[in-house]
């Protein structure tokens, strides 16, 4: 076959391909737009994680106090105009180490998600790309990293790398990628026969491209689904290792931290623990429920893995 009749084929292959729907098209966009607004529990969602990432950013104005001076002459005093929350049994203003615990809580968990949710979605589409025995092997690797409870490993690596931001998001990577692999995976492999992606593969491209321009593109509404859900797991989670002692170290003001060094003096001044579970739980329940609405918006199952 010649030149010049090879050419017209693929761009008419490429032009069906495209209108097979190989990208969200701005009217899907729109409408998952549109239900996500309209629905109560998304925009309440939603809210309280603006609320969050408003507060942390506009934290140095909100207060006049540093999250981590103590001022033994000032401690364990109640909620007053001063101290809108009290202080801490090292005089430290509650208020204060919350709204600069969210700061903490806010970048440590994105980043770790978002380097979670990035390695996942690349092996999860390579995988689904590539089939035979690079599939086979690498699912059953995942398969054997996923035996593992998520605190439990989080727990090793982080004792034998230390503790520390990098070295939490590094083992947030580690133990949720995986889980990340398979649902991804599962969402590619629904792409990967469709004729968009044969006919890539017909003229000879190889995997990456057609990772980027074909699949990714298809896909971006399990991904980014997976992010919100994820993200709720791994805030959860990082206060968890902190609590536990494995994550920041003092006197960083962290969430799961306060609450660590304040519980034994809950009846003496309970805001001091209170005020940063309140702000866990909201931060986690906005999460959430932006995850449920997001899942609706794009008709997405928040639970679609596949082995």
């Amino acid at each position: 076959m010649s030149e010049s009749n090879q050419t017209p084929a693929g761009g008419e292959a490429r032009e069906a391909a495209h209108e097979a729907g190989s990208a969200p098209a701005p009217g899907a966009l729109r409408r998952a737009l549109r239900s996500l607004t309209r629905s109560t529990p998304a925009t309440v969602g939603l809210g309280l994680v603006a609320l969050h990432v408003l507060l942390a950013l506009l934290a140095p104005l909100l207060t006049p106090y540093s999250p981590t001076a103590n001022t033994p002459d000032q401690a364990l005093l109640g909620p007053g105009p001063d101290h809108w929350a009290g202080t801490d049994a090292l005089g430290r203003d509650v208020l204060t180490r919350v709204l600069y615990g969210g700061q903490y809580a806010l970048v440590v968990s994105f980043a770790a998600t978002a380097c979670a949710v990035a390695l996942g979605t690349l092996l999860g589409c390579v995988t689904a790309l590539r089939g035979g025995w690079f599939d086979d092997a690498l699912m059953r690797v995942l398969d054997a990293v996923l035996a593992i409870p998520p605190i439990l490993a989080l727990l090793v690596v982080v004792t034998v790398l230390g503790a520390g931001p990098a070295v939490i998001v590094l083992a947030v990577t580690i133990v949720y990628s995986p889980q990340v692999v398979r649902v991804v995976r599962a969402a590619a492999l629904g792409v990967a026969p469709l004729d968009y992606v044969t006919a890539a593969r017909a003229r000879g491209e190889r995997t990456l491209p057609i990772l980027v321009r074909e699949v990714l593109p298809n896909i971006v509404n399990v991904v980014s689904v997976e992010f919100a859900m994820r993200a709720s797991w791994v805030v959860l989670l990082i206060s968890s290792l902190s609590f536990l002692g494995f994550g920041a170290n003092p006197p960083t003001p962290d969430w799961g931290l306060m609450v660590a060094e304040n519980r034994t003096a809950m009846v003496v001044v309970p805001w001091a623990s209170l005020a940063p579970i309140i702000a866990l739980a909201t931060l986690v329940v906005g999460l959430n429920l932006s995850a449920d609405g997001l899942a609706k918006a794009w008709g997405v199952d928040r639970v679609k893995e596949s082995s």
